[in-house]
């Protein structure tokens, strides 16, 4: 296993482990706006998948591509309705 590989695995799992300590102290009357915002951020993610996609050579790595891509996607959407439902308890 690489350098690179090993580092790189290490700070997805730190990141895994700090996001779900942040976010399981957050009362659950902000749950929703506050998730509602963080998903519509995966649109950055979208961006970051078009880049690696493009620099991709193997099929495990266009596999990966492929999964990130779609659970980034619905993120974006899932925040985008969210936001919108809470929207219309607002309206008339």
């Amino acid at each position: 296993m690489s350098v690179a590989l090993l580092t790189d695995l290490t700070v997805f799992v730190l990141a895994v482990l700090v996001g779900f300590e942040v976010i399981s102290k957050v009362p659950a009357t902000l749950h929703t706006p506050l998730m509602s915002g963080a998903n519509s951020i995966h649109g950055i993610i979208l961006i970051g998948v078009m880049i690696i996609a493009g620099e991709a050579r193997t099929v495990p790595e266009y596999a990966l591509v492929a999964v990130a891509a779609a659970f980034a996607t619905a993120n974006v959407v899932g925040g985008y309705l969210v936001t919108d439902r809470m929207l219309e308890m607002f309206r008339r």
